[in-house]
């Protein structure tokens, strides 16, 4: 039985999907905690109603952003994680931390990657007219949203979309991909060679969505 540890700062929409789908698909794994860096995040309460063991480190108690990490990684590593998810956490985190969990760690960003890193994605896509936008499940490296690639949704970008438009589909999106992409690396169904990853038995790792 694997152990899943997620983090967030937030609501965490993405983690509620990833805590349904384990319940609902019998996954061979176990929501270990959910932590946050704020104390007032929604999501808490959400886990601690499923009865899954939350944890906060707030990040304005240290000093420096490598003591915040250091402690971080200490409250993860007393859940023994196989699984760590980044799902809304609003953290740039350390070399020395994303090296700790290096392999086993996975964030999604609302972009198809490797356009658009960083914040505001769905304004920057539609600025630069592109006709598809999407969200990206990726394993964690130092360099920010990089990393090599698990699964991708696309959706198309329409006519008159806003950025809340743009955002909505997508998200609807990323409560789909996210947990898949979990469920596979719990499963060890993914190989990473050369900065690519597959998956062992050929599954499709793209998604197209409306």
């Amino acid at each position: 039985m694997k152990s899943i540890v997620i983090l967030i700062s937030g609501r965490g929409s993405n983690m509620e999907a990833i805590v349904h789908a384990c319940q609902r698909e019998g996954w061979p794994a176990r929501i270990a905690a959910v932590v946050s860096n704020k104390a007032s995040a929604e999501g808490l309460q959400f886990a601690a109603a499923q009865g899954i063991a939350t944890a906060v480190v707030d990040h304005k108690a240290f000093p420096s952003r490598e003591a915040f990490d250091a402690e971080l990684a200490r409250v993860i590593d007393g859940f023994s994680p196989d699984v760590v998810v980044l799902a809304g956490f609003m953290r740039i985190l350390t070399e020395g931390f994303v090296r700790h969990f290096e392999g086993r760690m996975l964030n999604i960003h609302p972009s198809l990657l490797p356009a658009f890193p960083g914040l505001h994605t769905h304004e920057r896509a539609i600025e630069a007219g592109c006709k598809l936008a999407g969200a990206t499940v990726h394993f964690v490296t130092p360099a920010l949203d990089h990393g090599p690639i698990v699964l991708q949704a696309a959706v198309p970008l329409l006519a008159g979309d806003t950025a809340q438009d743009l955002s909505t589909r997508v998200l609807a999106q990323e409560h789909v991909i996210y947990p898949q992409a979990v469920r596979w690396l719990v499963e060890g169904a993914l190989d990473t060679e050369d900065g690519v990853v597959r998956h062992r038995e050929g599954a499709a790792q793209v998604r197209w969505g409306g």
